[in-house]
């Protein structure tokens, strides 16, 4: 479109969208009478028209309005024009329709008489559309008969001879499934690994035995020398007698069913005792070598303080007494106090809450005081007001008396009021009407001005420069650049931080798996040495008991045929039974 088809066009949907409620009390009344079996979607069709032919008929001119209606459909305009440019119609409910949207001598004025004038002239253009509607005639088309043709058939092709069939394959035998044992490794490996972690077991336990024996020869000899010397110097007792003495303490406190079996190196020993597999977590792996380190930490402090002289704790045990004893009478006191005063806090809040009820009976009976008081000024009041309007009843019965002659004097008054308002009224109506044709002056000016600037091109892109900030006046402001660096910053700073934080934890994870490992060397050292003093003790106590055996399976023989006898004796019982 050129300029000024591009500013009509505009002008044209401006108007439609700012007068729409005025267009649609039209362009609905016609879809209610004449326009029933019209198509909704052509609404904005006869919006258009109706605005045409109400606000811009005087500009365009009735020729340039004529052209644009018979571009259109001539049945759909006629039936329109004709509803619209109806006298009737345009003095009565159109009139009064609009002037609720608008003053009616405006509506009257501007936009009624306008119609009005135009009405002759558009009746002439109705009256051409109705004659063109009465002279068209659909030309009939000739219809053209079918004339037949033959099919377009291909032509078979000639077959060809078919080839000689070929020599049939030579079909080779089936062959046998591979048998299942090729899949199983062979027995003999088999025989060949249990034998080898045999041996390897049996190697460990030497050498675990050998190495004991020998921490023990080292160890033992080493204390027995020491505690013969603290018991020689104190009751003058042979070194025979305190070796045998320790060796009675020790092999005293061993397992007698205690036995490691082995495990891999570096994971958690398995230990069995009677007979009943324990698998150590790592808890128990700590806890017990706790256990185990404390106890050799009391043992090396006892000989310390049994070679430095320590004397009998009798006394200082009997002195934890008395003073545990005196704790337990303050706490129980201080019991005793706790319960006394929380008896104390329940009489105080109980007369608390006495005095709380009498504080309310009081002030109940004061508001009980001052109701009665209030009751009593509004009866007062009431007899006075009674008093009152008796009074007035009298003024208006004197009143009518005289009624005549005030009804002479009002009428005179009215007369006079209604002269001056008539005055007044013709002044104001012709101030009004002055100032209704500024204001729609300046109105229409106003327009003129809106349409002139939405007639001009606007810039609706605005460029965006991510190096600027928003110009808010906060303080923290910054651009998208500068957060992005930021974000970028903070990311790396947060990747690092995690990256120390899982390097710190394999540390800590193989520092604790270190310290495991340590624990279970030390236990089984412990556990391997109290094993060997219940087995040399065992020796020992089998060496010593060898005379009463005899006559100790002589017994168990006794009993046992005794048991004998009487089960079959029970069998027999029960048989008879």
């Amino acid at each position: 479109l050129n300029v000024t088809e591009e500013k009509f066009v505009l002008d044209t949907l401006a108007g439609c969208t700012e007068y729409k409620p005025i267009l649609d009390v039209v362009v609905n009344a016609f879809y209610v009478q004449d326009g029933r079996y019209c198509p909704i979607s052509e609404r904005n069709l006869y919006i258009v028209i109706c605005y045409l032919a109400t606000f811009q008929l005087e500009e365009i001119g009735l020729q340039r309005f004529s052209r644009i209606v018979k571009s259109l459909d001539t049945a759909k305009m006629q039936k329109f024009l004709r509803f619209f440019f109806n006298g009737l119609h345009l003095n009565t409910w159109i009139k009064d329709e609009w002037s609720h949207f608008y003053d009616s001598v405006y509506v009257k004025e501007n936009w009624i008489d306008p119609l009005l004038r135009w009405q002759p002239e558009v009746q002439q253009l109705i009256e051409k559309l109705t004659d063109k509607l009465g002279n068209h005639t659909t030309p009939v088309k000739a219809s053209r008969v079918t004339q037949p043709k033959e099919f377009n058939l291909t032509v078979p092709k000639p077959r060809a001879i078919p080839p000689p069939s070929p020599a049939p394959l030579p079909v080779l035998p089936k062959r046998q499934p591979v048998p299942p044992s090729i899949y199983k490794p062979p027995k003999e490996r088999k025989q060949l690994e249990e034998i080898k972690t045999k041996n390897i077991q049996k190697a460990k336990i030497i050498f675990n035995l050998r190495l004991f024996n020998l921490a023990s020869f080292i160890c033992f000899k080493f204390l027995c020398r020491i505690i013969s010397a603290v018991f020689v110097l104190w009751s003058r007792i042979s070194c025979e007698q305190v070796c045998l003495l320790f060796k009675t303490m020790c092999l005293g406190t061993a397992h007698k069913h205690c036995e490691k079996i082995d495990s891999p190196p570096g994971g958690l020993g398995i230990w069995q005792i009677d007979n009943i597999p324990i698998k150590l977590n790592t808890a128990a792996i700590l806890r017990e070598g706790a256990l185990y380190q404390r106890k050799l930490e009391e043992e090396l402090k006892r000989f310390e303080n049994l070679q430095q002289g320590a004397g009998d704790p009798s006394e200082f045990l009997e002195w934890q007494k008395q003073m545990r004893g005196k704790d337990l009478e303050e706490q129980l006191a201080e019991i005793e106090c706790r319960r006394l005063q929380g008896k104390l806090s329940y009489e105080e809040a109980v007369l608390a809450h006495q005095n709380v009820i009498h504080e309310n009976k009081k002030k109940a009976d004061l508001l009980r005081e001052e109701k009665a008081e209030l009751m009593h000024l509004y009866a007062e009041k009431r007899l006075q007001e009674q008093k009152e309007m008796k009074e007035l009843v009298e003024q208006v019965m004197e009143g009518h008396k005289n009624v005549k002659q005030a009804k002479a004097k009002i009428q005179e008054y009215k007369q006079q009021i209604v002269q001056q308002v008539c005055e007044e009224s013709g002044e104001l109506l012709r101030q009004a009407l002055e100032e209704k044709e500024e204001k729609n002056r300046k109105r229409y000016e106003l327009i003129q001005q809106i349409r002139a600037i939405e007639s001009t091109p606007s810039i609706r892109h605005k460029f965006v420069d991510l190096t600027e900030t928003g110009g808010h006046g906060l303080i923290g402001e910054m651009s998208i650049v500068e957060l992005r660096e930021r974000l970028a910053l903070l990311k790396e700073a947060q990747k690092a931080a995690e990256e120390e934080k899982r390097d710190q934890i394999i540390h800590g994870k193989q520092a604790k798996e270190q310290l495991l490992l340590d624990k279970l060397d030390q236990i089984s050292q412990f556990r391997a040495e109290l094993g060997r003093a219940a087995a040399l003790k065992q020796e020992e106590k089998k060496k010593s008991q060898s005379g009463g055996r005899p006559m100790k399976d002589e017994r168990i023989l006794n009993l046992q045929k005794k048991i004998v006898e009487k089960t079959v004796e029970r069998k027999k019982q029960a048989g008879l039974l």
